[in-house]
């Protein structure tokens, strides 16, 4: 980013003032189960659909899996006092469904659940707030094998298994997560392939999809009726998404891909209905059958939060020839190349896979992802001022830049600092513009298993060396560091 453009997104008024962010908002980072964890056959943990996949030949970029990650499991206490001194007062982490029930349905693995527990007490010693998502990708190898998430019984599985969870930690966390960018579980894991399961067939997806939302909404009600005073939410993966040229046929790419992106998700759970034109653009692959009476109630079950994570916007337009084109990759965003209608990833959007992809003109990170920090601002002004006046939390955001280690062993990471710097600007243009937004999570707390792209890209404010296990807060850390203790952006502003 240039230091123009670093102006631009970080402006929020005329007059000169320090970024402040309002008293007790939620400084965070955010990881995820299978990511970090490693231990992968440890304490009665089988394996699912992640290991399955990172373990089938050609999946993972350098064949690598998440057998070991970040070794978080063995090492959770030196990670929390991590945290402690980033000043950190909220951790997103996700429980791993088959470390605390193996076969996805049955009694709970109390060995299991034994970790999470005295993960959980560790990080409220150190006063650090957990916010434990309940489902980030890792479906328990079983239920896959008896229809995984296109089948409707997958959500009533997922329902019994929160209540197991909400019953082993519900006195020490109040604020829960259903899922974690169902988009990606669906899409990717049932339409293009790219992710596991691996399936790649449209209508699974669209399936997939739904019953995603209705887990999340029968998981809800049974951590309210476990506490009726709990606080329930999702997060969601949304875009903001821009029209590449004044064409009415782009302006119809822009539509279809925001409404498989964004609106496909934020309308059943925010308004109990699918839209309409999504239904119509879905015609000729499903008629909707597995949708049934009452489901649409339960997908909006009342939260009392939402969770956003963003990363980059797609601009889309209509099909031109191949030659011009950029598809995005395996986890939704940009890849270069010139193959868009050949890539698999357009699997990915069912009715809609002949939308172009336009390559990004700025700056991009290591995966090819414009870095564009006006829109998280936009997202977040569309889901307060068009769905809903809750609390919103932007739940991940962050980076992969080609890091390097210096010859002292620092990782001097500016890139990265950039990009946090002017979204978080961003954030707090959207908090002056009335958005109710109450926390922000940096994705992600370490470097990591980067789901298809193995240990080639990394996200993390902490190196990890994976011969090793050592960790090294990198420049970033220290900024995001002073950034908490500052409560807002150092330096100041001016248009």
């Amino acid at each position: 980013m240039t230091a123009e453009q670093q102006a631009n997104v970080s402006t929020t008024s005329a007059d000169a003032e320090p970024l402040t962010f309002p008293a007790g908002f939620r400084w965070g980072t955010a990881t995820a189960a299978y990511q970090v964890e490693g231990a992968v056959a440890e304490d009665g943990r089988r394996p699912s659909i992640w290991d399955t996949f990172a373990h089938t030949p050609g999946k993972i970029t350098g064949a690598d899996t998440g057998d070991v990650a970040c070794d978080h499991y063995r090492r959770f206490s030196d990670d929390v006092r991590l945290m402690a001194e980033l000043g950190l007062n909220s951790y997103r982490f996700s429980v791993s469904w088959p470390r605390v029930q193996p076969d996805g349905a049955g009694a709970a693995n109390q060995a299991g659940l034994d970790f999470y527990r005295r993960l959980v007490d560790e990080l409220l010693e150190n006063e650090i707030e957990p916010w434990p998502t309940l489902y980030h990708w890792d479906l328990p190898q079983p239920l896959e094998d008896a229809g995984g998430w296109p089948d409707r019984e997958t959500a009533e599985r997922f329902a019994d298994y929160a209540a197991l969870v909400q019953q082993a930690l519900g006195d020490r966390v109040p604020r829960w997560t259903t899922l974690n960018e169902p988009w990606c579980s669906a899409f990717l894991g049932y339409g293009s392939g790219e992710h596991a399961p691996g399936r790649r067939d449209g209508r699974s997806a669209v399936q997939a999809a739904h019953h995603l939302m209705l887990g999340h909404g029968m998981a809800a009600q049974a951590l309210r009726a476990a506490d009726p005073a709990a606080d329930v939410g999702i997060t969601l993966n949304l875009y903001a998404i821009a029209a590449a040229g004044p064409h009415p046929e782009d302006a119809d790419a822009a539509r279809r891909i925001d409404g498989l992106a964004n609106r496909i998700f934020l309308d059943p759970i925010l308004r109990g209905e699918y839209p309409a034109d999504v239904v119509e653009d879905l015609r000729d692959l499903t008629g909707f059958e597995h949708v049934h009476d009452g489901d649409l109630a339960a997908t909006a079950t009342p939260l009392t939060y939402m969770g956003v994570n963003y990363y980059s916007r797609y601009v889309v337009a209509a099909p031109r020839p191949a030659s011009t084109a950029v598809s995005p990759d395996g986890d939704g965003r940009r890849l270069d190349g010139e193959h868009a209608a050949a890539s698999s990833f357009q699997l990915a959007w069912p009715g809609s896979e002949h939308v172009r992809f336009v390559d990004a003109e700025g700056p991009v990170t290591a995966m090819g992802w414009e870095v564009h920090p006006e829109g998280l601002a936009e997202t977040l002004l569309r889901v307060h001022r068009e769905y809903t006046p809750l609390p919103l939390y932007v739940m991940e955001n962050g980076a992969a830049f080609p890091d390097v280690v210096d010859g002292d062993g620092s990782i001097d990471d500016t890139d990265r600092i950039g990009y946090l710097d002017g979204h978080l600007a961003a954030c707090r243009s959207a908090i002056q513009a009335g958005v109710p937004l109450r926390g922000y999570f940096a994705w992600s707390l370490l470097d990591n298993f980067e789901w298809a792209h193995g240990y080639s890209k990394r996200f993390g404010l902490v190196h990890v060396d994976f011969a090793t296990q050592r960790r090294t807060p990198k420049a970033s850390a220290r900024w995001y560091a002073d950034v908490i203790r500052r409560n807002g952006l150092p330096g100041e502003r001016r248009p």
